[in-house]
Protein backbone atom coordinates (compact mmCIF):
# COMPACT_ATOMS: atom_id res chain seq x y z
CA UNK A 1 0.00 0.00 0.00
CA UNK A 2 1.41 3.36 -1.06
CA UNK A 3 0.77 6.64 0.71
CA UNK A 4 -1.79 7.64 -1.95
CA UNK A 5 -3.88 4.61 -0.94
CA UNK A 6 -3.12 2.47 -4.00
CA UNK A 7 -2.86 -1.29 -3.38
CA UNK A 8 -0.77 -3.95 -5.14
CA UNK A 9 -1.09 -7.66 -4.41
CA UNK A 10 1.63 -10.31 -4.33
CA UNK A 11 2.97 -13.36 -2.52
CA UNK A 12 4.71 -13.19 0.85
CA UNK A 13 8.35 -14.33 0.56
CA UNK A 14 11.57 -13.92 2.50
CA UNK A 15 11.19 -13.11 6.19
CA UNK A 16 7.77 -11.56 5.66
CA UNK A 17 6.26 -9.18 8.18
CA UNK A 18 4.45 -5.86 8.05
CA UNK A 19 7.08 -3.28 7.13
CA UNK A 20 6.90 0.43 6.27
CA UNK A 21 9.53 1.86 3.92
CA UNK A 22 10.33 4.42 1.27
CA UNK A 23 9.46 2.71 -2.03
CA UNK A 24 12.03 3.15 -4.82
CA UNK A 25 12.80 1.26 -8.02
CA UNK A 26 15.98 -0.04 -9.62
CA UNK A 27 16.25 -0.77 -13.35
CA UNK A 28 19.29 -3.08 -13.23
CA UNK A 29 19.01 -6.42 -15.04
CA UNK A 30 21.71 -8.06 -12.88
CA UNK A 31 23.61 -7.29 -9.69
CA UNK A 32 20.78 -7.92 -7.24
CA UNK A 33 23.18 -9.22 -4.55
CA UNK A 34 25.26 -6.04 -4.74
CA UNK A 35 22.08 -3.95 -4.67
CA UNK A 36 20.73 -5.77 -1.62
CA UNK A 37 24.00 -5.20 0.27
CA UNK A 38 24.49 -1.53 -0.70
CA UNK A 39 24.12 0.60 2.49
CA UNK A 40 22.68 3.44 0.41
CA UNK A 41 19.39 1.48 0.39
CA UNK A 42 18.94 1.61 4.16
CA UNK A 43 15.34 2.55 4.98
CA UNK A 44 14.03 1.72 1.51
CA UNK A 45 11.95 -0.94 -0.17
CA UNK A 46 13.40 -1.77 -3.59
CA UNK A 47 11.15 -2.54 -6.55
CA UNK A 48 13.17 -4.37 -9.21
CA UNK A 49 11.93 -3.60 -12.71
CA UNK A 50 13.57 -6.62 -14.36
CA UNK A 51 10.91 -9.38 -14.47
CA UNK A 52 12.89 -12.29 -12.96
CA UNK A 53 15.26 -11.88 -10.03
CA UNK A 54 17.49 -14.60 -8.61
CA UNK A 55 18.19 -16.70 -11.73
CA UNK A 56 21.94 -16.95 -11.02
CA UNK A 57 21.51 -17.37 -7.28
CA UNK A 58 23.76 -15.91 -4.58
CA UNK A 59 27.48 -15.68 -4.00
CA UNK A 60 28.44 -13.86 -0.81
CA UNK A 61 31.72 -12.90 -2.48
CA UNK A 62 29.58 -10.23 -4.19
CA UNK A 63 28.45 -8.59 -0.94
CA UNK A 64 29.09 -4.83 -0.78
CA UNK A 65 28.68 -4.77 3.02
CA UNK A 66 28.29 -7.22 5.89
CA UNK A 67 24.53 -7.62 5.61
CA UNK A 68 21.41 -6.93 3.55
CA UNK A 69 20.44 -3.26 3.84
CA UNK A 70 16.92 -2.47 2.49
CA UNK A 71 13.69 -2.66 4.51
CA UNK A 72 12.02 -4.79 1.83
CA UNK A 73 12.53 -6.40 -1.59
CA UNK A 74 9.73 -6.25 -4.17
CA UNK A 75 9.84 -8.30 -7.39
CA UNK A 76 7.66 -9.69 -10.18
CA UNK A 77 9.15 -13.19 -10.12
CA UNK A 78 11.59 -14.74 -7.64
CA UNK A 79 13.58 -17.60 -9.15
CA UNK A 80 13.78 -20.64 -6.86
CA UNK A 81 15.92 -22.77 -9.21
CA UNK A 82 19.06 -20.69 -9.87
CA UNK A 83 21.84 -21.97 -12.09
CA UNK A 84 25.41 -20.70 -11.82
CA UNK A 85 28.74 -22.28 -10.86
CA UNK A 86 29.20 -19.65 -8.11
CA UNK A 87 25.73 -20.11 -6.64
CA UNK A 88 25.48 -21.10 -2.96
CA UNK A 89 21.80 -20.38 -2.17
CA UNK A 90 18.57 -18.87 -3.45
CA UNK A 91 17.56 -15.25 -3.00
CA UNK A 92 14.59 -16.36 -0.88
CA UNK A 93 16.86 -18.20 1.57
CA UNK A 94 19.22 -15.21 1.68
CA UNK A 95 16.34 -12.85 2.52
CA UNK A 96 15.21 -15.19 5.30
CA UNK A 97 18.76 -15.47 6.64
CA UNK A 98 19.07 -11.70 7.01
CA UNK A 99 15.48 -10.98 8.04
CA UNK A 100 14.33 -9.08 4.95
CA UNK A 101 10.66 -9.29 3.92
CA UNK A 102 9.86 -9.78 0.25
CA UNK A 103 6.89 -9.72 -2.09
CA UNK A 104 6.88 -11.61 -5.40
CA UNK A 105 4.17 -11.81 -8.04
CA UNK A 106 3.92 -8.02 -7.81
CA UNK A 107 2.84 -5.96 -10.82
CA UNK A 108 6.13 -4.09 -10.75
CA UNK A 109 5.35 -2.28 -14.00
CA UNK A 110 2.26 -0.70 -12.42
CA UNK A 111 4.17 0.28 -9.25
CA UNK A 112 7.01 1.87 -11.23
CA UNK A 113 4.60 3.77 -13.48
CA UNK A 114 2.93 5.13 -10.34
CA UNK A 115 6.28 6.23 -8.86
CA UNK A 116 7.40 7.85 -12.12
CA UNK A 117 4.15 9.80 -12.35
CA UNK A 118 3.72 10.71 -8.69
CA UNK A 119 7.30 10.57 -7.39
CA UNK A 120 8.89 8.41 -4.71
CA UNK A 121 6.38 7.55 -1.98
CA UNK A 122 6.35 5.89 1.38
CA UNK A 123 4.48 2.63 1.66
CA UNK A 124 3.93 -0.51 3.73
CA UNK A 125 3.91 -4.20 2.89
CA UNK A 126 1.40 -6.19 4.91
CA UNK A 127 -0.71 -9.34 4.95
CA UNK A 128 -3.70 -7.56 6.51
CA UNK A 129 -5.58 -4.78 4.69
CA UNK A 130 -8.71 -4.97 6.83
CA UNK A 131 -7.97 -1.60 8.46
CA UNK A 132 -6.72 0.79 5.78
CA UNK A 133 -6.87 3.77 8.10
CA UNK A 134 -4.39 2.04 10.41
CA UNK A 135 -2.09 1.29 7.48
CA UNK A 136 -2.20 4.90 6.36
CA UNK A 137 -1.17 5.94 9.86
CA UNK A 138 1.72 3.44 9.79
CA UNK A 139 2.88 5.02 6.54
CA UNK A 140 2.54 8.56 7.89
CA UNK A 141 4.47 7.65 11.04
CA UNK A 142 7.39 6.15 9.09
CA UNK A 143 10.58 8.21 9.43
CA UNK A 144 14.09 7.76 8.10
CA UNK A 145 16.40 9.09 10.80
CA UNK A 146 20.15 8.81 11.41
CA UNK A 147 20.58 6.48 8.45
CA UNK A 148 24.29 7.23 8.01
CA UNK A 149 24.91 6.54 11.69
CA UNK A 150 23.09 3.21 11.35
CA UNK A 151 25.30 1.87 8.52
CA UNK A 152 28.75 3.32 9.24
CA UNK A 153 31.67 1.51 10.90
CA UNK A 154 31.78 1.38 14.68
CA UNK A 155 35.58 1.87 14.77
CA UNK A 156 38.27 2.56 12.20
CA UNK A 157 39.98 -0.26 10.32
CA UNK A 158 42.83 -0.59 7.84
CA UNK A 159 42.77 -2.41 4.49
CA UNK A 160 45.78 -3.08 2.27
CA UNK A 161 48.29 -2.90 5.12
CA UNK A 162 50.75 -4.87 2.99
CA UNK A 163 50.78 -2.14 0.33
CA UNK A 164 53.36 0.62 0.04
CA UNK A 165 51.39 3.16 -1.98
CA UNK A 166 49.38 6.24 -1.03
CA UNK A 167 47.73 6.42 2.39
CA UNK A 168 44.02 7.08 1.80
CA UNK A 169 41.52 8.01 4.52
CA UNK A 170 38.06 6.76 3.53
CA UNK A 171 35.15 8.37 5.35
CA UNK A 172 32.51 5.66 5.68
CA UNK A 173 29.03 7.14 5.27
CA UNK A 174 27.75 3.75 4.08
CA UNK A 175 30.58 2.78 1.77
CA UNK A 176 30.53 -0.10 -0.69
CA UNK A 177 33.41 -2.55 -0.41
CA UNK A 178 34.40 -2.10 -4.03
CA UNK A 179 35.44 1.51 -3.38
CA UNK A 180 38.06 0.25 -0.96
CA UNK A 181 38.89 -2.67 -3.27
CA UNK A 182 39.61 -0.29 -6.16
CA UNK A 183 42.05 1.66 -4.02
CA UNK A 184 43.74 -1.39 -2.48
CA UNK A 185 44.33 -3.08 -5.84
CA UNK A 186 46.05 0.14 -6.94
CA UNK A 187 48.52 -0.23 -4.09
CA UNK A 188 46.92 2.07 -1.52
CA UNK A 189 46.78 1.62 2.23
CA UNK A 190 43.17 2.49 3.06
CA UNK A 191 42.05 3.48 6.56
CA UNK A 192 38.25 3.48 6.87
CA UNK A 193 36.81 5.87 9.47
CA UNK A 194 33.36 5.98 11.10
CA UNK A 195 31.17 8.79 9.76
CA UNK A 196 31.37 10.81 12.99
CA UNK A 197 35.19 10.97 13.02
CA UNK A 198 36.47 14.56 13.20
CA UNK A 199 38.68 16.04 10.52
CA UNK A 200 41.34 16.70 13.14
CA UNK A 201 41.49 13.01 14.07
CA UNK A 202 41.77 11.95 10.43
CA UNK A 203 44.46 14.53 9.63
CA UNK A 204 46.52 13.46 12.64
CA UNK A 205 47.04 10.15 10.84
CA UNK A 206 48.65 12.13 7.96
CA UNK A 207 46.80 10.65 4.98
CA UNK A 208 47.90 11.47 1.44
CA UNK A 209 44.28 11.77 0.27
CA UNK A 210 40.66 11.67 1.40
CA UNK A 211 37.86 9.53 -0.04
CA UNK A 212 34.26 10.50 0.79
CA UNK A 213 31.92 7.54 0.29
CA UNK A 214 28.36 6.94 -0.78
CA UNK A 215 25.61 6.48 1.81
CA UNK A 216 21.87 6.68 2.53
CA UNK A 217 19.39 9.43 3.28
CA UNK A 218 19.04 13.18 2.90
CA UNK A 219 22.49 14.84 2.79
CA UNK A 220 21.14 17.95 4.53
CA UNK A 221 20.54 15.84 7.66
CA UNK A 222 24.31 15.30 8.07
CA UNK A 223 24.94 18.68 9.71
CA UNK A 224 27.95 17.73 11.84
CA UNK A 225 29.55 15.70 9.04
CA UNK A 226 29.24 18.64 6.65
CA UNK A 227 31.18 20.84 9.08
CA UNK A 228 34.04 18.32 9.19
CA UNK A 229 34.13 18.03 5.39
CA UNK A 230 34.48 21.80 5.16
CA UNK A 231 37.69 21.45 7.18
CA UNK A 232 39.09 19.01 4.60
CA UNK A 233 38.20 21.54 1.90
CA UNK A 234 39.91 24.40 3.75
CA UNK A 235 43.08 22.36 4.32
CA UNK A 236 43.15 21.51 0.61
CA UNK A 237 44.03 17.84 0.97
CA UNK A 238 43.43 15.82 -2.25
CA UNK A 239 39.84 14.57 -2.08
CA UNK A 240 37.63 12.36 -4.24
CA UNK A 241 33.93 12.01 -3.33
CA UNK A 242 31.24 9.65 -4.59
CA UNK A 243 27.43 9.98 -4.43
CA UNK A 244 26.50 11.12 -0.88
CA UNK A 245 30.08 12.32 -0.44
CA UNK A 246 29.66 14.46 -3.58
CA UNK A 247 26.50 16.01 -2.13
CA UNK A 248 28.08 16.63 1.28
CA UNK A 249 31.10 18.38 -0.25
CA UNK A 250 28.78 20.69 -2.20
CA UNK A 251 26.80 21.50 0.94
CA UNK A 252 29.99 22.19 2.88
CA UNK A 253 30.92 25.04 0.52
CA UNK A 254 27.47 26.63 0.31
CA UNK A 255 25.87 24.58 -2.45
CA UNK A 256 22.33 23.25 -2.38
CA UNK A 257 20.79 19.80 -2.71
CA UNK A 258 17.22 18.82 -3.44
CA UNK A 259 15.08 15.69 -3.49
CA UNK A 260 14.55 14.21 -6.94
CA UNK A 261 11.13 13.10 -8.16
CA UNK A 262 12.07 9.43 -8.27
CA UNK A 263 15.88 9.41 -8.33
CA UNK A 264 18.43 7.52 -10.39
CA UNK A 265 18.82 3.83 -9.52
CA UNK A 266 20.21 1.48 -12.11
CA UNK A 267 23.26 0.38 -14.07
CA UNK A 268 22.91 2.18 -17.40
CA UNK A 269 22.73 5.90 -16.67
CA UNK A 270 24.59 7.95 -19.32
CA UNK A 271 26.96 10.63 -17.98
CA UNK A 272 28.55 13.20 -20.28
CA UNK A 273 32.04 14.46 -19.43
CA UNK A 274 31.87 17.98 -20.81
CA UNK A 275 35.61 18.54 -21.33
CA UNK A 276 35.95 15.29 -23.26
CA UNK A 277 32.64 15.61 -25.13
CA UNK A 278 32.27 11.94 -24.34
CA UNK A 279 29.55 9.93 -22.63
CA UNK A 280 30.04 6.96 -20.31
CA UNK A 281 27.50 4.53 -18.86
CA UNK A 282 27.37 4.54 -15.08
CA UNK A 283 25.87 2.81 -12.07
CA UNK A 284 23.76 5.13 -9.91
CA UNK A 285 21.76 5.02 -6.70
CA UNK A 286 20.52 8.32 -5.31
CA UNK A 287 17.30 10.14 -4.52
CA UNK A 288 18.88 13.57 -3.91
CA UNK A 289 21.05 15.73 -6.15
CA UNK A 290 23.23 18.82 -6.15
CA UNK A 291 21.17 21.40 -8.02
CA UNK A 292 24.08 23.67 -8.98
CA UNK A 293 22.92 26.64 -6.91
CA UNK A 294 25.06 28.40 -4.31
CA UNK A 295 28.33 26.79 -5.35
CA UNK A 296 31.50 28.92 -5.02
CA UNK A 297 33.05 30.51 -8.11
CA UNK A 298 35.82 27.91 -8.28
CA UNK A 299 33.31 25.04 -8.57
CA UNK A 300 32.86 23.84 -12.15
CA UNK A 301 30.19 21.34 -13.15
CA UNK A 302 32.14 19.03 -15.45
CA UNK A 303 29.70 16.09 -15.80
CA UNK A 304 25.97 16.03 -16.50
CA UNK A 305 23.33 13.33 -16.85
CA UNK A 306 22.43 12.94 -20.53
CA UNK A 307 18.79 12.07 -19.78
CA UNK A 308 17.78 14.92 -17.48
CA UNK A 309 20.84 17.27 -17.47
CA UNK A 310 21.28 16.99 -13.70
CA UNK A 311 24.68 17.55 -12.08
CA UNK A 312 26.90 14.44 -12.14
CA UNK A 313 30.33 15.85 -11.30
CA UNK A 314 32.09 18.93 -9.91
CA UNK A 315 35.73 20.07 -9.97
CA UNK A 316 36.87 22.62 -7.39
CA UNK A 317 39.56 24.66 -9.12
CA UNK A 318 42.40 25.85 -6.92
CA UNK A 319 41.79 22.82 -4.70
CA UNK A 320 42.80 19.21 -5.44
CA UNK A 321 39.16 18.12 -5.13
CA UNK A 322 36.69 16.51 -7.52
CA UNK A 323 33.39 14.76 -6.86
CA UNK A 324 30.94 12.59 -8.80
CA UNK A 325 27.31 11.65 -8.28
CA UNK A 326 27.60 8.25 -9.99
CA UNK A 327 29.49 5.11 -8.90
CA UNK A 328 32.84 4.55 -10.68
CA UNK A 329 33.41 1.43 -8.54
CA UNK A 330 30.30 -0.12 -10.19
CA UNK A 331 29.19 -3.32 -8.38
CA UNK A 332 26.71 -3.67 -9.88
CA UNK A 333 27.07 -1.94 -13.20
CA UNK A 334 29.53 -0.93 -15.89
CA UNK A 335 33.15 -0.16 -15.07
CA UNK A 336 33.45 2.56 -17.71
CA UNK A 337 34.50 5.23 -15.21
CA UNK A 338 36.87 3.23 -12.99
CA UNK A 339 39.68 5.37 -14.46
CA UNK A 340 38.60 8.05 -11.98
CA UNK A 341 40.41 6.14 -9.24
CA UNK A 342 43.60 6.47 -11.30
CA UNK A 343 42.88 10.17 -11.78
CA UNK A 344 42.45 10.53 -8.01
CA UNK A 345 45.78 8.84 -7.26
CA UNK A 346 47.50 10.98 -9.88
CA UNK A 347 46.06 14.01 -8.11
CA UNK A 348 47.30 12.66 -4.77
CA UNK A 349 50.80 12.28 -6.18
CA UNK A 350 50.88 15.70 -7.87
CA UNK A 351 48.72 17.69 -5.48
CA UNK A 352 46.49 19.04 -8.23
CA UNK A 353 43.53 18.00 -10.37
CA UNK A 354 44.27 17.43 -14.05
CA UNK A 355 41.67 15.95 -16.42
Amino acid sequence: MLEDGSLYAGEARGDFRETPCEVVFNTSMTGYVEILTDPSYAGQGIVMTYPMIGNYGVSKEDFESDKLQPCAFLVHELCDTPSNFRNTQTIDSLLKEYGIPCMSGLDTRAVVKKLRESGTMRGVITDDISDKDRLMQVIKDFRQEKLVESVTLREKRVRGEENSGAKIALMDFGTKRNITNNLVKRGCVVTEYPAWTTAEEVLRDKPDGIMLSNGPGDPADCVDIIKEIRKFYDVGIPTFAICLGHQLMALSVGGETERMKYGHRGANHPVKFLHEDRTYLSSQNHGYMVNGKGLPSNAEINCINVNDKTVEGIVYHGKPIFTVQFHPEASAGPRDTSFLFDRFLKMVAEGRYDD
